[in-house]
């Protein structure tokens, strides 16, 4: 089994950056990879990505060099095993609340006798070969998010479960938690995440976090070891409303456009 990229990426004291899929489409996947990324992640909780699709866009994500990531659904075995089995190299999981959960989440990524994950791996074998039951285990990183007030105020007891690799901060969610809308810049809220990274500093568990291209910088500057950049519908949406914007044609422009 190859060894995963993210974690070369924090051996080496460096965060990584990545970027966000919700689109349902290989090609999407395959075109974001193919940038200077340290990880993608399909989103198949708020994205519209089913099973199939995401079977077929680790595939393209195995093209470049990102780790491939998905965030499934809902805290559960089933969920879980089946993007690992598909070749995913980690799992967010999201609304994880409590000290249960996280063990819970922890154990589903793992197999025996670390974990309850059963032996199944399917495609995972073929693109990372024969010893993938032996190294899955350190290799795959498991990743709750902390987004609401319950999972912040079990924070320590969360973070002190063992094979945590990252806690991942949902912003919108937390900032709506704390009675603020997504976007805040309130400073209660930056103090917040300063906050989750001093945790996480203190337990040994690498902050992430949901960011935008104007927030990643600030991010990064405080500490978190895992950013996420860019979201696809967004960025082609952008892309798409600059492309309008700098073309500027005028209303009579508009209406003779075999004069132009």
């Amino acid at each position: 089994m190859r060894p995963n990229p993210l974690r070369s990426k924090w051996a080496a004291g460096r965060p990584a950056l990545g970027s966000w899929v919700s689109i349902p489409s290989q090609l999407v996947a395959e075109a974001v990879a193919a940038n200077d990324l340290d990880y993608v992640v399909i989103d198949c909780q708020h994205g519209f990505i089913g099973f199939d699709d995401t079977v077929r866009m680790l595939a393209a994500l195995n093209t470049g060099s990102v780790t491939p990531i998905v965030r499934v659904p809902e805290l559960s075995t089933a969920n879980i095993s089946r993007v690992l089995d598909a070749g995913a190299m980690g799992v967010i999981i999201p609304m994880v609340n409590s000290v249960e959960e996280a063990a819970a989440a922890v154990s589903y990524t793992r197999f025996p006798p670390v974990g309850v994950r059963s032996i199944g791996a399917g495609r995972a074998l073929i693109t990372e070969g024969a010893d993938y039951y032996q190294r899955a285990n350190e290799e795959v990183a498991c990743m709750p998010m902390i987004e609401t007030m319950e999972a912040i105020a079990d924070l320590d007891n969360i973070l002190s479960v063992p094979g945590i690799d990252v806690a991942y901060v949902g912003p919108s969610d937390l900032a709506v938690a704390m009675g603020y809308q997504p976007g805040t810049t309130a400073q209660p809220f930056l103090d917040m995440l300063d906050h989750i990274v001093e945790a996480c500093n203190r337990h040994g568990v690498r902050p992430g976090i949901q960011a935008t291209p104007g927030t990643a910088a600030d991010r990064v500057a405080r500490g978190f070891q895992m950013v996420t950049m860019v979201v696809d519908l967004p960025a082609l949406r952008a892309a798409l409303a600059r492309g309008i914007a700098d073309a500027a044609l005028t209303d009579e422009e508009r209406s003779h456009p075999a004069l132009y």
